[in-house]
């Protein structure tokens, strides 16, 4: 269950779609990752401080169910989520709605598993600040 209060809003630009008009597949994971980014900023900490305190969190799997397609100027908001499926991977879910002036309508909905390194590129334990966000 995604959290709802957790949300990052993009436009899909002219340069996202395809020469059908609709948005290329590839830019998900983008939205995704705006998602996932604003969800850190939201939680008082962004990607670049995470860093700089040492540890990054690579992707190594990544998921995506296209539900509807969408358009050039279409207004998106992305919903984000975060679990911990193992001590030292982390689960990002996503839904990605359409929103037409308040009224939202799902059109995909995936998730990006990460596992957290330090500087040296070795498995750590997740970061505290971290753990305090997922649901019980």
């Amino acid at each position: 269950m995604v959290d709802r209060r957790f949300s990052a809003t993009v436009r899909v630009l002219y340069a996202d779609t395809d020469k059908m008009g609709q948005a290329y597949y590839g830019n998900y994971m983008k939205w995704f990752e705006a998602g996932r980014c604003e969800w850190f900023r939201q939680h008082g900490k962004s990607y670049r401080e995470m860093e700089s305190d040492g540890y990054f969190l690579p992707v190594v799997e990544a998921y995506c169910s296209y539900k509807k397609p969408v358009f050039y100027d279409d207004v998106l908001k992305i919903f984000t989520d975060l679990t911990f499926p193992s001590p030292a991977r982390l689960r990002f879910d996503y839904k990605l709605y359409k929103d037409s002036g308040g009224d939202l309508e799902l059109v995909a909905e995936g998730f990006t598993v990460h596992v957290c390194v330090n500087e040296q590129k070795k498995p750590v334990k997740p970061p505290s600040f971290l753990r305090r966000f997922v649901k019980k």
